[in-house]
C-alpha cells in the first residue's frame, strides 16, 4: 500500500517513475504512439487524408466510454473499500476478545494468557497467508503438543484457528473462569471472525464478470486504434500526443480498476494485510500482558511503499 501526503503533487510526479503500473501503462501509451506515427506516414504517403468517421459519432462513442470505465472504477474501488472495511472489522473484534477475557483470566493465570494470545493473533496472520499465496507457519505462534502439526495439515487454516478458540472458550467455561453470560458476549465477537473470513473470500473468488471486463477492454482498444484516423485530419502531426495523451487516461483508469479489484493481492495499492495481522498481534499481547519479542513487534512497523 502506498502511504502518501495528498497536498504534495510535487512527491507523488517523483514516485511514477517507480510505480510498475505506471511504468506498464507508459510502455502501452508508447505502443500506440508508434502506431499513431505509422497511422500518419501512411494517411500521408497514400490516402491524402481522406478519412471519413465522423467525429461526433466518435465522441459519442467516447461518452459512452467514459460511462463504462466510471462504472468499472466505482465497482473495482467498492470492492477495495469492502475488503478493507472487512479487516477493520477482524481488527476490532480481536481487540475486543482480548480484552473481555483479559478482564475474565486472573493476572497470575499466565498458562491461559499465553495460550490465548498465541490462538487468536495467529487468526489474522494465518488469514493473511490464506488469501494470498499459502499460510506461512513459520510466521505463527507456537501452539502446545500436536496443534502446529493440526493447522499444517489443515486445508482451512483460519476455521481451524476458529474451533480451537471455540474449544479454549468452552475450557474456561468448564473450569469457571468465565461464566455463561460472559460466552455470551465472547461468542458474538468470536463469530465476527470467520464471518470476515467468509467476506474476504467472496471478493477474492468473485472477479468482474468475464464478459464484462472483455467488453470494456475491446472497446477500448478499438476506440483508441481508431482515434489517430479521427482526428489525423483536424490536428495533423499533433494527432500522435493527443493520442498518446487519451490513451493515458483511458488506459489508466482500466488498469487501476484492475489492480484493485483484488485488494488482497501483493500490488503496491492493495491493502497491507502483513502489517495489519502483525499490528493485531502486538495489540493482542500488549492487551493480555503477554511479552512479544521485539523481532515480531517490528514486523508490525514494516515499511510500506512511501512517497517522500
Amino acid at each position: 500500500m502506498i502511504v502518501y501526503k495528498s497536498a504534495d503533487w510535487w512527491d507523488a510526479f517523483r514516485h511514477l517513475r517507480k510505480s510498475p503500473i505506471i511504468q506498464k501503462l507508459l510502455q502501452r501509451v508508447l505502443l500506440l504512439g508508434v502506431y499513431s506515427t505509422a497511422v500518419i506516414i501512411v494517411a500521408h504517403r497514400f490516402m491524402g487524408f481522406k478519412v471519413t468517421i465522423d467525429p461526433q459519432y466518435f465522441s459519442l462513442l467516447g461518452i459512452l466510454l467514459s460511462l463504462l470505465l466510471a462504472f468499472r472504477t466505482n465497482t473495482a474501488y467498492d470492492r477495495f473499500w469492502e475488503g478493507r472495511r472487512l479487516w477493520g472489522q477482524l481488527t476490532n473484534n480481536c481487540r475486543n476478545l482480548a480484552a473481555l477475557l483479559h478482564a475474565r483470566l486472573p493476572t497470575h493465570d499466565r498458562s491461559h494468557r499465553y495460550h490465548l494470545a498465541k490462538l487468536l493473533s495467529n487468526f489474522p496472520i494465518a488469514l493473511e497467508g490464506h488469501l494470498r499465496d499459502g499460510v506461512r507457519f513459520e510466521q505463527l505462534e507456537d501452539l502446545p503438543g500436536n496443534l502446529t502439526q493440526k493447522l499444517r495439515e489443515s486445508g482451512h487454516v483460519p476455521s481451524l484457528l476458529s474451533a480451537l478458540l471455540q474449544e479454549f472458550y468452552e475450557l474456561l467455561l468448564r473450569e469457571d473462569a468465565i461464566l455463561p453470560a460472559h460466552l455470551i458476549t465472547i461468542q458474538r465477537h468470536h463469530e465476527a471472525l470467520l464471518d470476515v473470513c467468509g467476506g474476504c473470500e467472496r471478493i477474492q473468488r468473485t472477479p468482474i464478470p468475464f464478459s464484462y471486463s472483455f467488453f470494456i477492454k475491446g472497446f477500448i482498444t478499438v476506440f483508441l486504434l481508431a482515434m489517430p484516423w479521427v482526428l489525423i485530419n483536424a490536428y495533423d502531426y499533433f494527432m500522435i500526443p493527443i493520442t498518446m495523451f487519451g490513451a493515458y487516461a483511458l488506459l489508466g483508469v482500466e488498469m487501476i480498476g484492475d489492480e484493485i479489484e483484488d485488494p488482497f493481492g501483493r500490488d503496491s495499492n492493495d491493502l497491507p494485510l502483513a502489517q495489519m495481522a502483525h499490528r493485531m498481534r502486538v495489540n493482542i499481547h500488549e492487551i493480555l500482558g503477554v511479552e512479544l519479542p521485539e523481532a515480531k513487534k517490528a514486523l508490525a512497523d514494516a515499511p510500506y511503499s512511501v512517497v517522500q
